[in-house]
Protein backbone atom coordinates (compact mmCIF):
# COMPACT_ATOMS: atom_id res chain seq x y z
CA UNK A 1 0.00 0.00 0.00
CA UNK A 2 2.68 2.52 0.98
CA UNK A 3 4.63 1.73 -2.20
CA UNK A 4 1.62 2.69 -4.29
CA UNK A 5 1.19 5.91 -2.32
CA UNK A 6 4.87 6.67 -2.94
CA UNK A 7 4.38 6.26 -6.69
CA UNK A 8 1.29 8.47 -6.67
CA UNK A 9 3.16 11.15 -4.70
CA UNK A 10 6.08 11.01 -7.15
CA UNK A 11 3.71 11.31 -10.10
CA UNK A 12 1.96 14.33 -8.61
CA UNK A 13 5.30 16.02 -7.89
CA UNK A 14 6.39 15.38 -11.48
CA UNK A 15 3.18 16.78 -12.96
CA UNK A 16 3.48 19.95 -10.88
CA UNK A 17 7.17 20.24 -11.81
CA UNK A 18 6.44 19.80 -15.52
CA UNK A 19 3.74 22.49 -15.39
CA UNK A 20 6.17 24.94 -13.76
CA UNK A 21 8.77 24.19 -16.46
CA UNK A 22 6.21 24.82 -19.19
CA UNK A 23 5.48 28.23 -17.71
CA UNK A 24 9.22 28.98 -17.56
CA UNK A 25 9.52 27.97 -21.21
CA UNK A 26 6.60 30.19 -22.18
CA UNK A 27 8.02 33.20 -20.33
CA UNK A 28 11.52 32.65 -21.70
CA UNK A 29 10.28 32.51 -25.30
CA UNK A 30 8.49 35.83 -24.73
CA UNK A 31 11.81 37.60 -24.06
CA UNK A 32 13.02 39.94 -26.79
CA UNK A 33 16.74 40.29 -27.36
CA UNK A 34 17.94 43.80 -26.56
CA UNK A 35 20.54 45.49 -28.75
CA UNK A 36 22.20 48.89 -28.69
CA UNK A 37 19.90 51.37 -30.44
CA UNK A 38 21.03 53.48 -33.37
CA UNK A 39 22.45 56.91 -32.51
CA UNK A 40 23.12 55.67 -28.97
CA UNK A 41 24.77 58.20 -26.61
CA UNK A 42 26.09 57.07 -23.19
CA UNK A 43 24.75 59.03 -20.22
CA UNK A 44 24.59 56.85 -17.08
CA UNK A 45 27.37 56.96 -14.49
CA UNK A 46 28.35 53.64 -12.89
CA UNK A 47 30.28 52.61 -9.80
CA UNK A 48 31.38 49.03 -10.40
CA UNK A 49 31.96 47.21 -7.11
CA UNK A 50 34.11 44.09 -6.95
CA UNK A 51 34.50 42.26 -3.63
CA UNK A 52 37.70 40.21 -3.83
CA UNK A 53 39.23 37.62 -1.51
CA UNK A 54 42.41 35.82 -2.59
CA UNK A 55 41.80 36.47 -6.28
CA UNK A 56 45.35 37.10 -7.51
CA UNK A 57 44.82 34.59 -10.33
CA UNK A 58 41.75 36.39 -11.70
CA UNK A 59 41.60 40.03 -10.64
CA UNK A 60 43.81 41.46 -13.40
CA UNK A 61 41.79 39.78 -16.17
CA UNK A 62 38.57 41.01 -14.62
CA UNK A 63 39.76 44.59 -14.21
CA UNK A 64 41.29 44.72 -17.67
CA UNK A 65 38.03 43.63 -19.28
CA UNK A 66 36.23 46.49 -17.49
CA UNK A 67 38.91 49.13 -18.00
CA UNK A 68 38.87 48.41 -21.74
CA UNK A 69 35.12 48.96 -22.09
CA UNK A 70 33.88 50.98 -25.05
CA UNK A 71 32.42 53.50 -22.63
CA UNK A 72 33.63 56.94 -21.51
CA UNK A 73 36.03 56.61 -18.59
CA UNK A 74 34.50 59.74 -17.09
CA UNK A 75 31.24 57.84 -16.62
CA UNK A 76 32.47 54.88 -14.61
CA UNK A 77 34.69 54.01 -11.69
CA UNK A 78 35.79 50.63 -10.35
CA UNK A 79 35.95 50.01 -6.62
CA UNK A 80 37.74 46.84 -5.55
CA UNK A 81 37.21 46.00 -1.90
CA UNK A 82 39.74 43.47 -0.67
CA UNK A 83 38.13 41.09 1.80
CA UNK A 84 41.09 40.08 4.00
CA UNK A 85 43.12 38.56 1.15
CA UNK A 86 46.31 36.74 2.12
CA UNK A 87 47.72 36.75 -1.42
CA UNK A 88 48.73 39.49 -3.89
CA UNK A 89 45.21 40.64 -4.80
CA UNK A 90 45.70 44.16 -3.41
CA UNK A 91 49.18 44.48 -4.89
CA UNK A 92 47.88 43.73 -8.40
CA UNK A 93 45.13 46.35 -8.01
CA UNK A 94 47.61 48.92 -6.71
CA UNK A 95 49.86 48.37 -9.73
CA UNK A 96 46.93 48.99 -12.10
CA UNK A 97 46.01 52.14 -10.20
CA UNK A 98 49.18 53.78 -11.57
CA UNK A 99 47.65 53.52 -15.05
CA UNK A 100 43.97 54.11 -14.35
CA UNK A 101 42.67 56.98 -12.25
CA UNK A 102 39.13 55.57 -12.12
CA UNK A 103 40.28 52.44 -10.24
CA UNK A 104 40.01 52.48 -6.43
CA UNK A 105 41.05 50.00 -3.74
CA UNK A 106 39.50 49.64 -0.29
CA UNK A 107 40.63 47.12 2.32
CA UNK A 108 37.83 45.66 4.38
CA UNK A 109 40.17 44.94 7.29
CA UNK A 110 40.62 48.69 7.72
CA UNK A 111 36.87 49.29 7.55
CA UNK A 112 35.87 46.65 10.12
CA UNK A 113 38.48 47.39 12.78
CA UNK A 114 38.43 43.79 14.04
CA UNK A 115 34.66 43.23 13.86
CA UNK A 116 33.67 39.57 13.27
CA UNK A 117 30.81 38.82 10.83
CA UNK A 118 28.89 35.97 9.22
CA UNK A 119 28.52 37.80 5.89
CA UNK A 120 31.70 39.58 4.91
CA UNK A 121 30.65 40.00 1.29
CA UNK A 122 27.58 42.07 2.16
CA UNK A 123 29.67 44.25 4.45
CA UNK A 124 32.27 44.64 1.70
CA UNK A 125 29.65 45.79 -0.82
CA UNK A 126 28.00 48.07 1.71
CA UNK A 127 31.30 49.77 2.54
CA UNK A 128 32.22 50.15 -1.12
CA UNK A 129 28.84 51.77 -1.87
CA UNK A 130 29.56 54.38 0.81
CA UNK A 131 32.55 55.46 -1.31
CA UNK A 132 30.70 55.28 -4.65
CA UNK A 133 30.30 58.52 -6.62
CA UNK A 134 28.02 57.35 -9.43
CA UNK A 135 24.23 57.18 -9.56
CA UNK A 136 24.14 53.48 -10.41
CA UNK A 137 25.89 50.57 -8.69
CA UNK A 138 26.99 47.50 -10.64
CA UNK A 139 28.24 44.49 -8.73
CA UNK A 140 30.33 41.70 -10.16
CA UNK A 141 32.89 39.16 -8.96
CA UNK A 142 36.66 39.21 -9.19
CA UNK A 143 36.77 36.05 -11.32
CA UNK A 144 34.47 37.45 -14.04
CA UNK A 145 35.27 39.02 -17.41
CA UNK A 146 33.07 41.16 -19.62
CA UNK A 147 32.48 41.95 -23.26
CA UNK A 148 33.52 45.39 -24.50
CA UNK A 149 29.96 46.76 -24.72
CA UNK A 150 28.88 45.49 -21.31
CA UNK A 151 28.48 48.96 -19.78
CA UNK A 152 26.96 50.41 -22.95
CA UNK A 153 24.20 47.81 -23.04
CA UNK A 154 23.41 48.41 -19.36
CA UNK A 155 23.24 52.15 -20.01
CA UNK A 156 21.03 51.80 -23.08
CA UNK A 157 18.66 49.51 -21.18
CA UNK A 158 18.43 51.95 -18.27
CA UNK A 159 17.75 54.83 -20.66
CA UNK A 160 14.89 52.98 -22.36
CA UNK A 161 13.25 51.38 -19.31
CA UNK A 162 11.74 52.72 -16.11
CA UNK A 163 13.80 50.47 -13.85
CA UNK A 164 15.69 50.72 -10.57
CA UNK A 165 17.16 47.19 -10.46
CA UNK A 166 18.58 45.28 -13.42
CA UNK A 167 19.49 41.59 -13.37
CA UNK A 168 21.66 40.36 -16.25
CA UNK A 169 22.94 37.00 -17.56
CA UNK A 170 25.99 35.10 -16.34
CA UNK A 171 27.65 32.08 -17.99
CA UNK A 172 30.37 29.64 -17.00
CA UNK A 173 33.39 28.76 -19.10
CA UNK A 174 33.54 25.10 -20.11
CA UNK A 175 36.52 22.95 -21.06
CA UNK A 176 34.34 19.93 -21.87
CA UNK A 177 35.14 17.92 -18.73
CA UNK A 178 32.36 16.20 -16.78
CA UNK A 179 32.73 18.61 -13.84
CA UNK A 180 32.65 21.77 -15.91
CA UNK A 181 29.95 20.57 -18.30
CA UNK A 182 27.70 19.59 -15.40
CA UNK A 183 28.14 23.01 -13.80
CA UNK A 184 27.65 24.81 -17.12
CA UNK A 185 24.36 23.08 -17.90
CA UNK A 186 23.05 23.36 -14.34
CA UNK A 187 23.95 27.04 -14.10
CA UNK A 188 22.65 27.76 -17.59
CA UNK A 189 19.28 26.34 -16.56
CA UNK A 190 19.24 28.52 -13.44
CA UNK A 191 20.00 31.56 -15.59
CA UNK A 192 17.16 30.65 -17.93
CA UNK A 193 14.77 30.42 -14.99
CA UNK A 194 16.07 33.77 -13.75
CA UNK A 195 15.45 35.50 -17.09
CA UNK A 196 12.00 33.94 -17.54
CA UNK A 197 10.71 34.49 -14.02
CA UNK A 198 12.00 38.04 -13.59
CA UNK A 199 10.50 39.01 -16.94
CA UNK A 200 7.17 37.50 -15.87
CA UNK A 201 7.32 39.08 -12.40
CA UNK A 202 7.00 35.61 -10.86
CA UNK A 203 10.28 35.29 -8.93
CA UNK A 204 12.90 37.67 -7.60
CA UNK A 205 16.05 35.98 -8.92
CA UNK A 206 19.46 37.26 -9.96
CA UNK A 207 23.19 36.64 -9.63
CA UNK A 208 25.53 39.08 -7.91
CA UNK A 209 28.12 38.61 -10.65
CA UNK A 210 26.05 40.78 -12.99
CA UNK A 211 23.47 43.15 -11.60
CA UNK A 212 22.86 46.88 -11.26
CA UNK A 213 20.72 49.10 -9.06
CA UNK A 214 20.29 52.76 -8.25
CA UNK A 215 22.46 53.85 -5.36
CA UNK A 216 19.69 55.95 -3.83
CA UNK A 217 17.35 52.94 -3.89
CA UNK A 218 19.92 50.84 -2.03
CA UNK A 219 19.90 53.37 0.79
CA UNK A 220 16.13 53.81 0.56
CA UNK A 221 15.58 50.11 1.44
CA UNK A 222 18.29 50.33 4.15
CA UNK A 223 20.74 48.24 2.17
CA UNK A 224 21.37 44.82 3.66
CA UNK A 225 19.77 45.63 7.01
CA UNK A 226 17.65 42.69 8.09
CA UNK A 227 19.53 40.22 5.88
CA UNK A 228 23.08 41.07 6.92
CA UNK A 229 23.31 38.07 9.26
CA UNK A 230 22.86 35.64 6.35
CA UNK A 231 26.11 34.56 4.73
CA UNK A 232 24.67 34.48 1.21
CA UNK A 233 21.97 36.56 -0.50
CA UNK A 234 23.71 39.82 -1.36
CA UNK A 235 21.88 39.54 -4.68
CA UNK A 236 18.46 37.84 -4.47
CA UNK A 237 17.57 38.97 -0.95
CA UNK A 238 18.45 42.58 -1.81
CA UNK A 239 16.44 42.24 -5.01
CA UNK A 240 13.47 41.12 -2.94
CA UNK A 241 13.73 44.17 -0.66
CA UNK A 242 13.81 46.50 -3.66
CA UNK A 243 10.93 44.68 -5.40
CA UNK A 244 8.79 45.23 -2.31
CA UNK A 245 9.29 48.99 -2.68
CA UNK A 246 9.26 49.15 -6.49
CA UNK A 247 6.83 46.53 -7.78
CA UNK A 248 7.51 47.29 -11.44
CA UNK A 249 11.05 48.55 -11.00
CA UNK A 250 12.90 45.23 -11.41
CA UNK A 251 13.91 44.06 -14.89
CA UNK A 252 16.08 41.54 -16.71
CA UNK A 253 18.55 42.65 -19.38
CA UNK A 254 18.14 39.96 -22.04
CA UNK A 255 21.14 40.56 -24.26
CA UNK A 256 24.08 38.43 -25.34
CA UNK A 257 26.25 41.55 -25.14
CA UNK A 258 25.46 41.77 -21.42
CA UNK A 259 26.62 38.24 -20.57
CA UNK A 260 29.32 38.13 -17.92
CA UNK A 261 31.52 35.03 -18.03
CA UNK A 262 33.04 33.41 -14.98
CA UNK A 263 34.80 30.19 -14.06
CA UNK A 264 33.03 27.17 -12.59
CA UNK A 265 34.29 25.57 -9.41
CA UNK A 266 37.58 23.69 -9.98
CA UNK A 267 36.73 20.64 -7.85
CA UNK A 268 33.66 18.65 -6.86
CA UNK A 269 34.22 19.67 -3.25
CA UNK A 270 34.24 23.39 -4.05
CA UNK A 271 31.22 22.91 -6.32
CA UNK A 272 29.18 21.33 -3.51
CA UNK A 273 30.28 24.04 -1.10
CA UNK A 274 29.09 26.69 -3.56
CA UNK A 275 25.72 25.01 -4.05
CA UNK A 276 25.28 24.45 -0.30
CA UNK A 277 25.95 28.17 0.15
CA UNK A 278 23.26 28.97 -2.42
CA UNK A 279 20.82 26.50 -0.85
CA UNK A 280 21.39 28.00 2.60
CA UNK A 281 19.33 31.09 1.72
CA UNK A 282 16.27 29.07 0.65
CA UNK A 283 14.74 29.34 4.13
CA UNK A 284 14.60 33.12 3.77
CA UNK A 285 12.11 32.87 0.91
CA UNK A 286 9.39 31.42 3.14
CA UNK A 287 8.30 34.97 3.86
CA UNK A 288 10.31 37.07 1.39
CA UNK A 289 9.32 35.35 -1.87
CA UNK A 290 6.95 32.43 -1.32
CA UNK A 291 6.86 31.53 -5.03
CA UNK A 292 10.58 30.70 -4.96
CA UNK A 293 10.21 28.72 -1.74
CA UNK A 294 7.30 26.66 -3.10
CA UNK A 295 9.17 25.83 -6.32
CA UNK A 296 12.32 24.94 -4.36
CA UNK A 297 10.34 22.59 -2.12
CA UNK A 298 8.69 21.01 -5.17
CA UNK A 299 12.03 20.47 -6.91
CA UNK A 300 13.55 19.02 -3.75
CA UNK A 301 10.65 16.63 -3.10
CA UNK A 302 10.68 15.33 -6.68
CA UNK A 303 14.42 14.69 -6.55
CA UNK A 304 14.17 13.02 -3.12
CA UNK A 305 11.58 10.58 -4.45
CA UNK A 306 13.75 9.83 -7.49
CA UNK A 307 16.74 9.37 -5.20
CA UNK A 308 14.84 6.85 -3.06
CA UNK A 309 13.08 4.96 -5.86
CA UNK A 310 16.00 2.71 -7.00
CA UNK A 311 16.40 1.48 -3.42
CA UNK A 312 12.72 0.47 -3.37
CA UNK A 313 13.47 -2.07 -6.12
CA UNK A 314 14.77 -4.23 -3.25
CA UNK A 315 11.12 -4.73 -2.28
CA UNK A 316 9.73 -4.78 -5.80
CA UNK A 317 11.90 -4.82 -8.91
CA UNK A 318 9.29 -2.90 -10.90
CA UNK A 319 10.35 0.26 -9.08
CA UNK A 320 13.56 0.27 -11.12
CA UNK A 321 11.47 0.48 -14.28
CA UNK A 322 9.35 3.21 -12.78
CA UNK A 323 12.54 5.08 -11.92
CA UNK A 324 13.78 4.86 -15.51
CA UNK A 325 10.38 6.05 -16.74
CA UNK A 326 10.37 9.09 -14.45
CA UNK A 327 13.99 9.89 -15.40
CA UNK A 328 12.96 9.87 -19.07
CA UNK A 329 9.91 12.05 -18.44
CA UNK A 330 11.90 14.47 -16.29
CA UNK A 331 14.56 14.75 -19.00
CA UNK A 332 11.97 15.49 -21.70
CA UNK A 333 10.27 18.15 -19.56
CA UNK A 334 13.57 19.82 -18.70
CA UNK A 335 14.86 19.73 -22.28
CA UNK A 336 11.71 21.50 -23.46
CA UNK A 337 12.82 24.42 -21.33
CA UNK A 338 16.61 24.03 -21.62
CA UNK A 339 16.89 23.94 -25.42
CA UNK A 340 15.83 27.57 -26.07
CA UNK A 341 17.99 28.66 -23.13
CA UNK A 342 20.96 26.78 -24.61
CA UNK A 343 20.39 28.59 -27.91
CA UNK A 344 20.65 31.98 -26.19
CA UNK A 345 23.90 30.99 -24.45
CA UNK A 346 25.24 29.23 -27.58
CA UNK A 347 25.60 26.06 -25.52
CA UNK A 348 27.16 23.20 -27.55
CA UNK A 349 27.12 20.64 -24.73
CA UNK A 350 23.36 20.15 -24.32
CA UNK A 351 23.62 16.55 -25.55
CA UNK A 352 25.13 15.70 -22.14
CA UNK A 353 21.83 16.57 -20.52
CA UNK A 354 20.13 13.13 -20.29
CA UNK A 355 23.28 11.40 -19.00
CA UNK A 356 23.69 13.84 -16.11
CA UNK A 357 20.30 13.13 -14.53
CA UNK A 358 21.47 10.69 -11.79
CA UNK A 359 24.28 13.04 -10.78
CA UNK A 360 21.88 16.01 -10.76
CA UNK A 361 19.44 14.18 -8.49
CA UNK A 362 22.15 13.32 -5.96
CA UNK A 363 23.51 16.86 -5.95
CA UNK A 364 20.06 18.41 -5.39
CA UNK A 365 19.31 16.10 -2.47
CA UNK A 366 22.70 16.49 -0.78
CA UNK A 367 23.15 20.24 -1.25
CA UNK A 368 19.56 20.96 -0.23
CA UNK A 369 19.91 18.97 2.98
CA UNK A 370 23.27 20.45 3.94
CA UNK A 371 22.09 23.94 2.99
CA UNK A 372 19.41 23.59 5.65
CA UNK A 373 21.18 21.58 8.35
CA UNK A 374 24.91 21.74 7.64
CA UNK A 375 27.80 24.16 7.42
CA UNK A 376 30.09 24.88 4.52
CA UNK A 377 33.51 26.30 3.77
CA UNK A 378 33.76 29.32 1.50
CA UNK A 379 36.88 31.31 0.67
CA UNK A 380 38.67 29.67 3.59
CA UNK A 381 35.89 30.43 6.10
CA UNK A 382 33.53 28.04 7.83
CA UNK A 383 30.04 29.47 7.51
CA UNK A 384 26.82 28.55 9.28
Amino acid sequence: MWLNLFLIFTFLCFVAYAIVLLFYRKWFLQLKHFNLPQNYTPTTSFSIIIPARNEEANIKTCLTSILQQQYPTTLFEIIVIDDHSSDNTSLIVEELQHQYSNLKLIKLVDELDGEMLNSYKKKAIENAISYAKANWIITTDADCFMQTKWLSIFDAWIQENDTVFVAAPVAFTNNGSLLQTFQYIDFMSLQGITAASVNAGFHNMCNGANLAYKKEVFFEVNGFKGIDNIASGDDMLLMNKIKNHYTNGVSFLFSKQAIVTTHPMPTWSSFFNQRIRWASKAEQFKTKDTSIFIVLVLVYLLNVTLFIMPFLSIFNFIFLWYWLLFIMLKTIAELAFALPVAKFFSQPFIWWFPFLQPLHIVYIVVSGWLGKFGTYNWKGRNVK
